[in-house]
C-alpha cells in the first residue's frame, strides 16, 4: 500500500511547497492531491486537484473558502493507503478519504491558520465577517486536528500555537532548507552575469542586508534602523507592493540604501556572502532566509518574537534583539564580531533538506 500526501494549494515559490518537495522525495510513490496546483508539472503524474482546480474559485481564495472544507472531506478514492501525510496552514488537516476513514493521518503543521485563530497576526482575519467565520469554524478546526495519529509543527513557536488552538501537543521538525545548494559554491560572485557582477561591485562593503517580500509585517524598515544604529550601509532585496515606501525611506536615511528587485538566487547568494550580517525582525513561524545566510556564511539578527530565534540559537548563528529600539539594534550589530562565522555553514547544516527528510521518514515509520 502506498501514502497519500495533501497540501492546501501549490503556488510557484513558497516554503510549505518546499516541504512537499521533500515529502514527494522521500515517498516517490505516493499520491499527492491538492485543492488546485499553479505550479504545472511539480510533483508529477501522482498530483491530483480537487474540482475547485476547474471552477474560478481558484483565483479568489477568500471565496473558495466554504467550499474547502468539505472537499477535504471527501478526497476521491485512488488506491488503498497506508497513511496520509497532511502539509496543512488551513484547512488540510481535515483530510479524509471517505471509504478509508481508518487510516493513520499525520499532520505537518506549518501553523494552525492565523487568520482564525490569532488575527492580530494576520490581517485577513480581521474583519467583522471574518470573525464571524472563524467564531464559528473554530471548534470545528479543533475536533479535526484531534483525528491525527501525530501532529508535527516547525518550530517551539508554532507548537505553542497548535496546544493553544488545537489542543494538541506536537513533535518539532524544522522545515527543510537546501543548504547544499548555498555551500555547493564558495563565491557565488563568481557564478553572477556581467550586470549582476556590476552590482554586487557598485555596493560599499561592510553592509546589513534584509531580504523578503515587501509586505508590512517583514518589517524591512528595522533593517534601515540597524544600518542607521550601526553606521553601515544597507542592501534590501526582494520585490511587493510597497517598494515605493522602501526606496523613500532608503532616500530619507542617514546610511546609504541599495534596494535590488527581485534577485535570482545566485545574486541573493552572492549578497548574502558579502553581507557583513542579515537582519530579519519579522515575525515568522520559522523563517527559511536566516538559514540561508547561515549556509552562506553571514551572521544573523532576528527579532525577539517567533521561530527564526530558535534557528539562530541552534545554529549559534547570531544574536536574538532584545527589543527594536535603536540601541538593541547597534548592539545586536556589534555582536555579530563574535560570532564564528567559518563553522557556520556547517551548522547550518542540521536544517537541511537531506536532515529533514529522515525526521520525516522516521516519524512516519514510528506512527504507524
Amino acid at each position: 500500500m502506498a501514502g497519500l500526501i495533501v497540501h492546501e494549494w501549490v503556488e510557484k515559490t513558497g516554503g510549505s511547497e518546499k516541504v512537499v518537495d521533500q515529502f514527494v522525495h522521500q515517498f516517490p510513490d505516493a499520491d499527492v492531491f491538492v485543492l488546485w496546483s499553479n505550479d504545472p508539472g511539480r510533483f508529477g503524474q501522482n498530483l491530483r486537484e480537487s474540482w475547485i482546480s476547474r471552477t474560478p474559485l481558484r483565483r479568489s481564495k477568500v471565496t473558495a473558502l466554504p467550499f474547502e472544507i468539505p472537499t477535504w472531506r471527501r478526497i476521491p478514492e485512488r488506491r488503498s493507503y497506508e497513511w496520509i501525510l497532511s502539509s496543512s496552514h488551513l484547512f488540510a488537516h481535515h483530510a479524509r478519504v471517505p471509504r478509508q476513514r481508518d487510516i493513520p493521518k499525520f499532520v505537518y503543521a506549518h501553523t494552525p491558520a492565523r487568520y482564525i485563530w490569532e488575527p492580530d497576526l494576520d490581517e485577513r482575519g480581521r474583519s467583522a465577517a471574518a470573525r464571524v467565520i472563524s467564531t464559528a469554524i473554530k471548534p470545528l478546526d479543533r475536533i479535526r486536528a484531534q483525528e491525527a495519529r501525530a501532529i508535527a509543527t516547525n518550530s517551539e513557536f508554532t507548537r505553542a500555537r497548535a496546544k493553544r488552538t488545537w489542543h494538541r501537543d506536537s513533535v518539532v521538525i524544522y522545515p527543510p532548507v537546501d543548504v547544499a545548494r548555498i555551500t555547493s559554491t564558495s563565491v557565488w560572485a563568481e557564478a553572477l552575469d556581467e550586470q549582476e557582477r556590476l552590482l554586487l561591485e557598485s555596493i560599499q562593503p561592510g553592509y546589513l542586508l534584509g531580504a523578503s517580500r515587501f509586505v508590512s509585517y517583514k518589517r524591512l524598515d528595522l533593517v534601515i534602523a540597524a544600518g542607521e544604529a550601526s553606521g553601515r550601509p544597507v542592501v534590501i532585496a526582494g520585490a511587493g507592493g510597497l517598494k515605493g515606501d522602501i526606496v523613500r525611506r532608503g532616500k530619507e536615511a542617514s546610511v546609504p540604501v541599495v534596494v535590488v528587485e527581485s534577485p535570482r538566487d545566485r545574486l541573493l547568494f552572492a549578497l548574502y556572502q558579502r553581507a557583513f550580517g542579515f537582519v530579519f525582525p519579522a515575525v515568522e513561524d520559522f523563517g527559511i532566509m536566516p538559514v540561508e545566510a547561515m549556509a552562506a556564511g553571514t551572521p544573523v539578527i532576528v527579532g525577539p518574537v517567533g521561530g527564526a530565534k530558535e534557528s539562530v540559537n541552534a545554529a549559534q548563528g547570531g544574536v536574538v534583539l532584545r527589543d527594536y529600539s535603536s540601541e538593541s539594534l547597534r548592539e545586536a550589530v556589534i555582536d555579530l564580531e563574535h560570532v564564528d562565522r567559518r563553522g557556520l555553514p556547517a551548522r547550518a547544516g542540521m536544517f537541511s533538506n537531506e536532515a529533514f527528510r529522515a525526521r520525516i521518514g522516521d516519524w512516519i515509520a514510528n506512527g504507524i
